[in-house]
């Protein structure tokens, strides 16, 4: 790239600005509250909190333009770069959202400051800013204002950002500081950390561009290279670049380094592959009549070129024309895809505001992968499908199919490349696994629910099978040494030997259970791709009943999954504990009476092994009494009952009742309960983190009255919260119609008709609602204040049914 060369003005109109007509006219943005879920119980504080990221950015955005804060209480972090009282230490190009554990990303910042008195340009804490008055967030747009004086505004399109920063009258200095080692602050082993860098700049300091090398994160892995490109509207009176030794770029001051400027219009780290090298960055400084200064920044993950070119997705220097543009967008393929009618503005807000968070993530950088060259679409940014394969990817094969099906290429076509599809996955590297392979499930919903377009399902079930017969090596992921947490099934040798997963390993009781749906997913698909394989998984299957202790009581109720020796004796446990409930525990953030719970596939059977519906029903009954929880997972839990709401294996446990004959209505009442207690409009209004989208869709799906049981082309009834709600299935496809009456007398089910026909059964088929003909479909609720137990029909399959 010539840095000097002079920008080109395009005239291509903003590809984001495309919207329908049809949507223009409802604006649905003003119902998008995306600091929703920035704050925790602890009010002002993140802790615990939702984690969101409340920035710019597109659906599915490759570019997340927002504002880092400082933590200091090493009990929480800043994920998403926001939290509420911490200082401003840049406006960075890349975010994760939602997302608990170590933060990932925070990369490639700006910072505007007003002096340099005091400033250590390598030490952050030196020129952090706090904040003055509330900031501001929509989609696509960001402004807050720091104790300076300065504001900032920013907005995004797909691959780069735009910035405004407006500089008090009264003040001397109008700076710029860029600080390539700046990522977000975190601690311990998976710390990620500033690895190199290289920076250019045009001699009249208008363009600067270069790259950064980091490294760790919370899914591991070695060095990645993020490409940045950014331009100024103004010149700027002085431009350098500085370096200094490699240190804590969070406290420098402990090891006394300072920084060296020079003039040059290029400067590097260090030798290309070296990891310690100098921390590097630019100071700019703009004439004092200069009081508005717009930046663009392009971002790549293949070249500086690329992202100089992506700068050519902001045609203008209006930020308000990229807003709107952006707002459009999420309009016209975000929040027309389910319309709802109410005159109650604290639903519409969760609603639309919940819409927003779950196209967040995963990252689409189809073009961007610097790894391999491949016509598959790519995203990145899994983080992780064990959080979000329940709800959030169901919702998105039924209102976005195009985007869905490029997912699942992309994972196929990642374990085309690297032997495996991932769990988790951030700056292109697979890790972590939290349980099972869930890649797998994520494949069998969207194959069961008739994804085909372009996707080569030969390939697909291939990459299920490699994660069922294939060990991945052992990374010795300190928190979990026992097996793989990298990729795939890191107890897979118990798993084939035994058909469950022995206390040798990390997390044995959720990881049998979670290998037992994996095991179910490729039955699923193998009915179509494979037939000679489905006994084979089906029985795999059933591993979870290898291991159920028929003589463990708790609570008055005998029969639980246990962890369960090679020998088929069970390590003493309590079912109501799972210690810390992290890697090396006997399951995963969940204790064994919620992870008993979690076998869709086969209700048949936990039913009976529970003793029969009357002590089955009993026993889901005791999960939502309050005070019985011994579990503490810290900000992966909320209440107290042993239903936890704040995490993914508790998700379907409150619809469990749909198994029960004419016991519908209680999951009615649970719906009902769990929303009104833990989810509001207030920033602590998700109970704990939002994980990707996860607890966004688990809600969306509660209140359009329906909840999907993944891997299974079927959804559980519940009772919609609005009187119409209007779902386009896909861009060009039909529309599902729920109809709701007596919604101000009570929220049960009184009567159901499906597609004109009376319905008795607490469940619908993927073809009811997507039908084979391409004709809209209607769901008509009459509600009221009766629990009525209308339900007299079948209830829901249990598909993976399988006596041992």
């Amino acid at each position: 790239m010539v840095l000097s060369r002079s920008y080109i003005t395009s005239t291509l109109v903003l590809a984001t600005r495309i919207i329908k007509v049809a949507d223009a006219a409802v604006n649905y943005t003003e119902h998008v509250n995306p600091f929703i879920g920035t704050e925790g119980p602890v009010p002002g504080t993140a802790y615990s909190a939702g984690n969101v990221f409340p920035g710019a950015t597109l659906p599915f955005g490759g570019v997340k333009v927002g504002i880092d804060t400082t933590v200091f209480n090493i009990s929480y972090s800043a994920n998403g770069g926001y939290t509420p009282d911490g200082n401003v230490t840049a406006i960075t190009m890349l975010h994760e959202s939602g997302t608990g554990g170590a933060p990932t990303y925070g990369l490639i910042p700006q910072m505007p400051l007003t002096t340099l008195e005091g400033v250590n340009v390598l030490d952050n804490l030196t020129y952090m800013q706090s904040r003055v008055g509330e900031d501001v967030g929509s989609p696509g747009y960001y402004k807050t204002q720091l104790q300076n004086g300065v504001t900032a505004e920013m907005s995004a399109t797909m691959h780069a950002g735009i910035m405004r920063y407006t500089y008090p009258n009264d003040t001397d200095g109008r700076f710029v500081l860029i600080d390539i080692s700046h990522s977000l602050p975190s601690g311990g082993s998976k710390e990620q950390a500033y690895s190199n860098g290289k920076l250019e700049r045009s001699e009249d300091g208008t363009w600067y561009s270069g790259y950064g090398v980091y490294r760790e994160g919370w899914s591991w892995g070695g060095d990645y290279r993020v490409y940045f490109c950014a331009q100024f509207d103004s010149a700027p009176s002085q431009s350098q670049f500085f370096w200094g030794k490699a240190t804590d770029p969070y406290w420098p001051n402990a090891t006394g380094v300072e920084p060296s400027f020079t003039n040059q219009t290029s400067i590097e780290g260090g030798t290309v592959g070296y990891q310690y090298a100098d921390r590097i960055g630019a100071l700019f400084e703009f004439p004092s009549n200069v009081t508005t200064l717009r930046s663009k920044v392009g971002i790549s993950w293949v070249s500086t070129d690329k992202a100089c070119q992506f700068l050519d997705e902001i045609p203008s220097w209006d930020l308000e024309d990229v807003r709107d543009a952006a707002q459009d967008t999420w309009t016209s393929d975000v929040f027309s895809k389910i319309d709802v009618t109410t005159e109650n503005h604290t639903q519409l807000e969760m609603f639309y505001t919940a819409m927003y968070h779950a196209h967040l993530l995963p990252s689409n950088r189809t073009g961007e992968n610097p790894y391999w060259e491949s016509d598959e679409p790519y995203y990145d940014d899994f983080y992780t499908i064990w959080d979000t394969f329940r709800c959030l990817h169901p919702l998105l094969t039924l209102i976005q199919p195009v985007a869905q099906t490029e997912i699942v290429r992309a994972l196929i076509d990642i374990w085309r490349f690297e032997r495996f599809m991932p769990d988790g996955r951030s700056h292109n590297f697979n890790g972590r696994v939290q349980g099972g392979s869930n890649s797998d499930n994520v494949l069998a919903d969207a194959y069961v629910k008739g994804l085909r377009a372009g996707i080569n399902w030969t390939d697909g079930y291939a990459a299920m099978r490699t994660n069922a017969e294939v060990q991945p090596y052992n990374n010795f992921d300190f928190e979990d040494p026992t097996g793989s947490t990298k990729e795939g099934r890191g107890a897979l040798g118990d798993w084939k030997q035994y058909g469950y997963v022995t206390p040798d390993r990390g997390r044995c009781l959720s990881k049998t259970v979670e290998y037992s749906l994996n095991d179910f997913s490729l039955s699923q698909v193998a009915r179509g791709e494979a037939p000679e394989d489905m006994a084979k998984y089906l029985n795999r299957s059933a591993g979870w009943q290898r291991t159920w202790a028929a003589d463990v009581t708790s609570l008055n109720f005998t029969g639980f999954l246990a962890p369960t020796y090679g020998n088929g004796s069970y390590q003493d446990y309590d079912p109501l504990s799972c210690g810390a409930c992290e890697w090396s525990s006997i399951s995963y953030e969940g204790v064994p009476w919620e992870y008993t719970w979690t076998i869709p596939f086969d209700m048949e059977s936990l039913i009976s092994h529970m003793g029969g519906l009357e002590s089955a029903e009993a026993r889901l009954d005791t999960m939502f009494i309050p005070g019985l929880s011994r579990s503490n997972q810290g900000g992966n839990s909320a209440g107290s009952t042993i239903f936890n709401p704040g995490n993914e294996p508790s998700f379907m446990t409150p619809f469990l009742y749909n198994y029960f004959p004419q016991r519908q209505h209680k999951s009615v009442q649970r719906s009902r309960e769990i929303v009104n207690q833990y989810y509001n409009t207030g920033r602590s209004g998700i109970p704990g983190n939002d994980d990707a989208g996860a607890m966004s869709t688990w809600l969306i799906w509660n209140m359009i009255g329906l909840y999907p049981v993944v891997t299974q082309p079927v959804y559980l009834v519940l009772a919609p919260w609005f009187e119409n709600i209007t779902l386009r299935l896909g861009d060009d496809g039909p529309a599902l119609r729920i109809n709701a009456t007596g919604l101000d007398q009570g929220p049960y089910v009184q009567s159901l008709r499906v597609n004109g026909q009376n319905w008795n059964r607490s469940w619908i088929s993927h073809e009811d609602i997507v039908r084979p003909d391409g004709q809209d479909s209607l769901l008509e609720f009459a509600l009221g204040a009766d629990q009525t137990a209308w339900d007299t029909g079948d209830v829901p399959p249990s598909p993976g049914h399988v006596e041992l």
